[in-house]
């Protein structure tokens, strides 16, 4: 078994000549190979459902079957396992994968596997030295084609042959500085289902980061960070299309869900790091803001009040003022993707993570009950006298909670299980609830940026009726919490 690991980068291909005449590439005549990749898999699509890929290979006068695992990549590095052995076509012979499990899955699925896709490109190959590394760069120009579909392929790959990860990142910040590589996160297999099945972009949603307790403190924010990154990455192609709600939601959260987690393991994490990139994805996730805001008044606000108010001129006004503002947000959040530093920056982020290192071995476990100890005392501060709040201490509070749910999904696997979904419930609800109370105050804010503050008086108390009835409702659901949360801290 070999390991894959590989910086996988999107090439406009108005930007290939360019890249062809960098200085690195420039200086020596390419390999060209045309591949020619047939994937094989049952009608069920049983591999794809266990993250495995099957192909045939043709290079040159050379067959080669090669499986690989389908582990998620993240600012576009892929560490995959990967079996490839010489192989005669249609003739499955897996004994070159020394997985057992593996192994006998496939043989136990051999008579059901059939062709599903092809991937037919033409590589140019070099073999780079970048410091102590030897790096291999393909350029691959081609297509995929499925059930007469067909997707173009044009990208970069810089596999890791021998050395250092870090000087794969090297390696693409040279490459990147005279024109834009996008860290691509799909293989070719992932887009060759995609286009089999003819899926279109769906939100992606938040998965727990599988860390564990053997980790350390800093082995776990890599886990965590990586997680948030693809999390964002996969809600990209829906940004790009035209940003429906929920993308735009899914990629939102993503990026609150990775600046939490800065913040969560600031105490040891490089102060270095911290000031270069706790700000970084402000401007983005700002304008992500402003499009969830105006999704959200338009979308589950106003729909109600212009129920109750179906001849007001204001409510009118509104629904179309919100209408275009929704637009002009997403495409903003469109300009800002195309922008070359987005993408430097999800590579340089993406290098910081990897190059981490711990200066001292602590104890995961006690890290994290620590850190989450401290944030639900500060909350339950807050919490035992929300009666005291006024509005901006409200919501405050409101972004405690937020940032306690996250610290407690990401480390809550460490914690004590005996009420951790009880507690997770409980919490979830709350933040909820919070949720909808500053809904109103965001959409009174925003009546008030549409229409000028003298006017939609009948709407704003509307909105106003609608915040202290939410108010009202509160309470059970935070004494639920403040019980569940003096429960878990007597464990």
């Amino acid at each position: 078994m070999a390991t894959e690991i590989e910086l996988k980068l999107r090439l406009d291909p108005r930007q290939l000549r360019k890249l062809l005449a960098h200085p690195l590439l420039a200086a020596t005549p390419p390999q060209r190979q045309r591949l020619l990749n047939t994937y094989y898999d049952t009608p069920e699509l049983a591999l794809r459902a266990r993250r495995v890929a099957l192909r045939f290979r043709k290079k040159g006068w050379e067959w080669l079957l090669t499986v690989k695992s389908a582990e998620p990549a993240s600012g576009g590095l892929a560490v995959r396992n990967e079996w490839e052995s010489a192989a005669t076509p249609g003739i499955f012979d897996f004994s070159h994968v020394d997985a057992p499990a593996l192994r006998t899955l496939l043989d136990e699925l051999r008579d059901d596997l059939e062709p599903v896709f092809t991937t037919d490109f033409t590589r140019l190959r070099w073999q780079l030295a970048c410091g102590e590394s030897q790096i291999e760069v393909a350029i691959d120009r081609g297509s995929i084609v499925a059930r007469g579909r067909r997707e173009k392929i044009c990208e970069v790959e810089l596999e890791l042959l021998a050395g250092r990860v870090e000087d794969l990142f090297e390696l693409a910040r040279q490459l990147q500085h005279h024109l834009i590589l996008h860290p691509a996160i799909a293989s070719k297999a992932e887009a060759g289902y995609r286009l089999f099945l003819d899926e279109p972009p769906r939100p992606f949603r938040a998965r727990m980061p599988p860390i564990a307790a053997t980790q350390t403190p800093v082995e776990a924010f890599r886990t965590i960070a990586l997680a948030c990154l693809e999390h964002f990455q996969r809600n990209e192609a829906g940004l790009l299309a035209g940003g429906e709600a929920e993308f735009i939601h899914q990629a939102r959260v993503a990026l609150r869900r990775l600046r939490s987690a800065l913040k969560l393991f600031a105490p040891v994490l490089p102060a270095d790091f911290i000031a270069a990139y706790g700000q970084s994805w402000r401007t983005l996730a700002g304008a992500l803001g402003e499009a969830r805001d105006w999704d959200v008044f338009g979308e589950e606000t106003l729909p109600p009040i212009a129920a109750a108010f179906p001849h007001d001129r204001d409510v009118r006004r509104l629904r179309n003022e919100a209408g275009r503002r929704v637009r002009h947000a997403r495409r903003a959040i469109v300009t800002l993707l195309a922008l070359k530093e987005y993408p430097r920056l999800m590579l340089e982020f993406t290098a910081a993570v990897y190059a981490l290192r711990d200066t001292e071995k602590a104890s995961l476990k006690h890290f994290a009950a620590d850190r989450i100890a401290t944030i639900t005392g500060s909350a339950r501060k807050m919490a035992e006298r929300y009666d005291e709040l006024d509005a901006e201490q409200r919501h405050r509070m409101r972004l405690r909670f937020k940032k306690l749910r996250y610290a407690t999904e990401f480390l809550g696997p460490l914690l004590p299980q005996q009420r951790m979904k009880t507690y997770l419930t409980s919490l979830a609800r709350l933040q909820e609830a919070l949720g909808l109370i500053n809904d109103q105050v965001t959409a009174s804010l925003l009546i008030d940026e549409a229409l000028g503050e003298k006017h939609g008086g009948a709407v704003h108390g509307w909105i106003a009726g609608r915040q202290n009835l939410l108010i009202e409702q509160l309470d059970p659901t935070l004494s639920d919490w403040l019980s569940q949360a003096t429960k878990e801290r007597g464990n």
